[in-house]
């Protein structure tokens, strides 16, 4: 045979290969694409301008702002507010030094909630969402239009940075409960970003989760090499209304109204970023800040003082009309103030110890003598609420409880939940719950040696240390200790000042220590943060150190709930097993703000359930403010 025909028939077998190998090709790409479409039937999505948990969000896509603004509020003017301490970082995000006041108001995050419902979250970063019915992944279709601070554009690229960053430098309590939800973040083109989740996590804390990530600009840490654990002399380039003006370290901070804020006609921003300016000013103590009020250095006041609110506003600014003192209806649920009793401590081990501790704080006698009866005495994790539980447990809470009856406290499954014990309110020293709490410290084996102080089998005395920043909290503290030092208690007061506070706070190095624990109205997976065991030894948010086997059944269940039917009773049940720990001695709560001001400032009426909004939605009266200022109303 000659090599011609050898050629040609070479041709011809490749040719028929050839041709068979596209038929292939061909035959396995529409397999894909049927697989494909397949994948895309059983993944049908949902597209949407937001997420709720459970119902239907309020407000449509095509808003034109919420209903709880002016959207004609006049833009311009200050608000001046006043904090405590002092600062040295705009960082925080770090363990390392005290972040400033509004340290974060320059940082937005891709979704936003509004202060006239529970658990809705709606695009501001994004256009849109879009998740499958499993809730294993959501896309973020990003504006086009996000500007950050210096001009340059918010992309995908940004968001995804922000969150590895995170993940990589943030506090590790925080980089642990997000880790358990968010497996990874994808770039998918310049303004589409993918978040995909831990096929175990709960299904409807996923999107809030993905929702609340703050974002922040990639090229400006590249520049800058900041980091999230360092201390920072500057804050991190954010796209938010509000930017640095001007500063001085542990004296005041001034933000300014970012003239070219992308954001300004965004509807859910109608009406809201209303002042020029917002001026914070430092004080040492709270009577100093009082005293800076009355003279005019600030403007804006929350009184949280039962006894300034009382007797303190008598000054001429306010008898000349200058300012207006008032209260404002408050429908949030009570702040879960208490005195925490840390459990990472041996000492406290023994509940007998810490309701004996707990008998000796005489709220009425406080509530009578130093609040003028301003007050309401907290009881519940879920105060001033629809969830706060009463009398025995429900059917649908003993549906939860029953499963873990081997794991619950004493009485939990046959009775009311525990309440707050009742005290005379004629003297500070109740001797009816000195001699429970006595007994319950004798059984506990802290029994009263021949100086008058209870001691172990060990010798060592029973101490108790508050750990306090505030000095006006040295009149509510002290008669408590002396009560505790009566029963043989070695109890005393610790006052630090705010660096200290946050270090030793930080560390645990503490015995109790103020802190607000409310639950909240739809909580997920940040309870296991505030309340789990697993991180107990290291989330600041869990300041008792709680671990415990039936709250941590608990906390699954309600990070489980598909419904509200589901949650609200798992919720309302978890309540009273933390109420029966007894590692909190819960303080007093208002249902209204009581606030005092410059009488150049308005808000809406009414005013929405849960949120006063004083730095959000209120407003400069530009009229009112000229006058005060040439009446001399200011310093």
């Amino acid at each position: 045979m000659n090599s011609r025909k050898i050629d040609a028939t070479a041709k011809t077998q490749r040719a028929s290969a050839l041709s068979w190998r596209w038929v292939v090709m061909g035959f396995s790409l529409l397999f894909v694409a049927l697989v494909w479409a397949a994948q895309a039937r059983a993944q049908e999505t949902t597209v949407s301008h937001g997420f709720k948990r459970f119902g239907e969000l309020k407000y449509p896509a095509d808003m034109a702002h919420l209903d709880y603004v002016n959207p004609d509020a006049p833009k311009g003017g200050e608000i001046a507010v006043w904090t405590q301490g002092t600062f040295d970082s705009f960082n925080s995000y770090a363990r390392k030094g005290t972040a400033v006041w509004g340290a974060t108001i320059g940082i937005e995050r891709l979704m936003t909630s509004t202060a006239d419902e529970i658990g809705s979250s709606y695009c501001l970063l994004c256009e849109s969402i879009e998740y499958p019915e499993d809730h294993s992944w959501v896309i973020f279709h990003l504006r086009d239009d996000v500007k950050f601070a210096d001009g340059t554009s918010m992309t995908a690229e940004d968001v995804a940075f922000t969150h590895n960053l995170t993940m990589e430098q943030a506090l590790e309590s925080f980089r642990e409960g997000v880790k358990r939800i968010i497996s990874g973040v994808e770039v998918i083109d310049p303004l589409t970003v993918k978040f995909t989740f831990v096929p175990d996590s709960p299904k409807f804390d996923r999107i809030d989760q993905a929702g609340a990530t703050s974002v922040m600009s990639k090229a400006w840490f590249e520049k800058t090499g900041h980091r999230l654990d360092e201390t920072s002399d500057e804050p991190f380039m954010g796209t938010g209304p509000y930017v640095l003006d001007s500063f001085e370290f542990n004296e005041r901070v001034i933000y300014k109204r970012n003239p070219d804020y992308w954001g300004e006609n965004h509807p859910l921003n109608i009406g809201r970023n209303n002042f020029d300016t917002i001026r914070v000013e430092y004080f040492a103590d709270s009577n100093a800040a009082f005293e800076g009020f009355k003279a005019g250095a600030y403007t804006f006041r929350i009184e949280n003082s039962s006894k300034q609110w009382a007797t303190g506003y008598d000054f001429p600014a306010l008898e000349k009309g200058w300012v207006v003192k008032g209260e404002l209806p408050d429908g949030t649920m009570a702040s879960g103030q208490a005195f925490i009793i840390n459990l990472r401590r041996e000492k406290f081990q023994d509940p007998r110890v810490r309701e004996a501790i707990g008998l000796m704080f005489n709220f009425e006698w406080s509530n009578e003598s130093l609040f003028f009866g301003l007050y309401e005495r907290i009881n519940s994790f879920v105060e001033n609420s629809y969830l706060e539980p009463m009398g025995p447990p429900s059917d649908a809470e003993l549906k939860v409880l029953e499963p873990i009856a081997d794991l619950l406290p004493p009485g939990v499954l046959d009775s009311e939940p525990v309440m707050a014990p009742v005290s005379r309110a004629d003297q500070a020293f109740d001797r009816a719950n000195a001699r429970k709490a006595g007994k319950l410290l004798d059984e506990a084996g802290w029994t009263v040696g021949d100086d008058g102080m209870r001691r172990n089998a060990a010798g060592e005395t029973l101490k108790v240390e508050f750990l306090q920043r505030s000095p006006a909290f040295d009149r509510i503290v002290n008669p408590y200790v002396d009560n505790l030092r009566k029963i043989g208690v070695d109890a005393r007061l610790d006052r630090v000042d705010n660096a200290q506070w946050v270090d030793r706070r930080y560390a645990f190095d503490y015995d109790t220590v103020n802190d607000s624990m409310a639950l909240g109205y739809e909580p997920g997976s940040g309870l296991a943060q505030m309340l789990g065991s697993a991180d107990a030894d290291v989330s600041v948010f869990n300041s008792p150190g709680l671990k415990n086997e039936a709250v941590d059944a608990l906390i699954e269940v309600i990070r489980r709930a598909e419904t509200k039917e589901e949650l609200d009773p798992a919720v309302s049940a978890l309540d009273r097993v933390l109420r029966a720990i007894r590692f909190w001695v819960p303080q007093w709560y208002k249902d209204v703000h009581t606030v005092a001001y410059y009488d150049m400032f308005e808000y809406p009426e009414p005013l929405p359930p849960y949120d006063l909004g004083y730095l959000d939605f209120w407003w400069v009266n530009a009229d009112k403010a000229a006058a005060l200022k040439a009446a001399g109303a200011f310093q």
